[in-house]
């Protein structure tokens, strides 16, 4: 994909517009060619998703005003097809089409471990967090997620001996939570602080998953200490694994409930972790392509089936088999998340006419794109 010739403004417009998600913007550019041609055609699309009310573009004055925000925080936009855009990001089947920056831009494509925890740890977790990120910061950059616990420590550790990035859920100009306020500031001053959410959004749950998997995309390989068996840490492994990084777990008591999801990632064949030696002698130069060899926890590789090439017309499916795609797609898509490349297997379509079914469905505001390429029936659709 080349966007590189479009307006910022414009793109920012086009990532801000409802029911335009990482996917569905690259869906567009794939089949529209420009973030012009896009936006013309959305209402069209959104019509044939089954959208009954008008379809609202985000405005030329929005987009202007919150790039001038961020300007006078003194942060910038990196776009999806930037040369600066983290290339292992990119390479995501979800990667965020724009990130809010403040700090270093280059430091993201640098090489980076992921440190991740949970946010009520224990005084040995929040130790070893801190001690295990100062010593990867000094061969590597340590990215995390600014929360309480784990998180906060891997950062504090890593700017001892070297840089750090924090991937947040909310706006850029709100940070969460608000007593780390100042380790924010600290972060964007020696190294860079990135938001997928655009500026004044505050962080709900809902956030937090699209702000594990930027983690996830960001690094090499991803840390994990102390984990409970349903934890946003858990996610973040689930989809670092779908992304094919490297999982590393810091084994802990079988009865310090906090433990045993990262004892669980153990037992499926995470690297066991006591030192940065551990990590660093198990470290990839690249993102593997099938994730842990012994895992039956996780999908294997990447989410989601290929991006299509087609044209305007998505000339591949045929408008016999988009009418079928139609019918059937929406009925294989519930309340719960269901992924992408499942729909495939079960439908019998072709990849055209399902790409180009969701891509009306999500702008009809009838199905929800969610981390990992899986989508879900809204509960208050158009």
């Amino acid at each position: 994909m080349n966007d590189a010739a479009n307006d910022p403004v414009e793109r920012l417009r086009l990532v801000r517009t409802e029911g335009v998600g990482p996917l569905t913007y690259r869906r567009l550019l794939t089949r529209f060619g420009s973030v012009a041609a896009a936006m013309a055609a959305l209402p069209d699309l959104a019509r044939a998703g089954g959208r009954s009310t008008p379809f609202r573009l985000a405005s030329r004055a929005d987009a202007e005003r919150e790039m001038a925000q961020l300007h006078k925080l003194g942060g910038r936009f990196c776009f999806l097809g930037d040369p600066e855009y983290p290339a292992f990001l990119a390479d995501t089947v979800d990667a965020p089409p724009a990130l809010a920056v403040l700090g270093d831009v280059k430091l993201l494509s640098a090489r980076a471990i992921g440190v991740v925890g949970a946010r009520n740890a224990s005084v040995n977790g929040m130790r070893m967090a801190e001690q295990l990120a100062a010593d990867l910061a000094q061969s590597l950059v340590v990215v995390s997620g600014l929360a309480r616990g784990v998180d906060a420590s891997a950062h504090q550790g890593a700017m001892r001996t070297g840089r750090t990035i924090a991937a947040i859920a909310g706006g850029i100009d709100i940070p969460y939570p608000p007593e780390h306020a100042k380790l924010q500031a600290q972060i964007a001053e020696n190294g860079a602080v990135v938001a997928e959410a655009p500026l004044g959004t505050a962080p709900l749950a809902r956030h937090f998953p699209k702000r594990n998997r930027v983690i996830a995309g960001l690094v090499l390989g991803l840390v994990v200490i102390e984990a409970a068996v349903r934890s946003g840490s858990l996610i973040t492994a689930r989809l670092a694994n779908e992304a094919g990084r490297e999982l590393f777990a810091v084994p802990g008591s079988p009865l310090d409930p906090r433990c045993r999801g990262s004892n669980d990632l153990l037992r499926q064949g995470a690297n066991l972790t006591e030192s940065a030696a551990d990590v660093l002698d198990n470290l990839p130069d690249h993102p593997a392509r099938e994730g842990l060899a012994r895992d039956p926890m996780f999908l294997h590789g990447k989410s989601g089936v290929a991006e299509p090439s087609g044209a305007l017309d998505w000339p591949e499916a045929g408008q016999a088999e988009l009418a079928k795609a139609r019918l059937l797609v929406p009925s294989l898509i519930g309340m719960a998340p269901v992924a992408v490349d499942w729909i495939a297997r079960h439908c019998q379509l072709s990849t055209a006419a399902i790409q180009a079914v969701l891509l009306e469905l999500e702008l009809g505001g009838r199905v929800e794109t969610l981390p990992g390429n899986r989508v879900a029936l809204l509960a208050n659709p158009d």
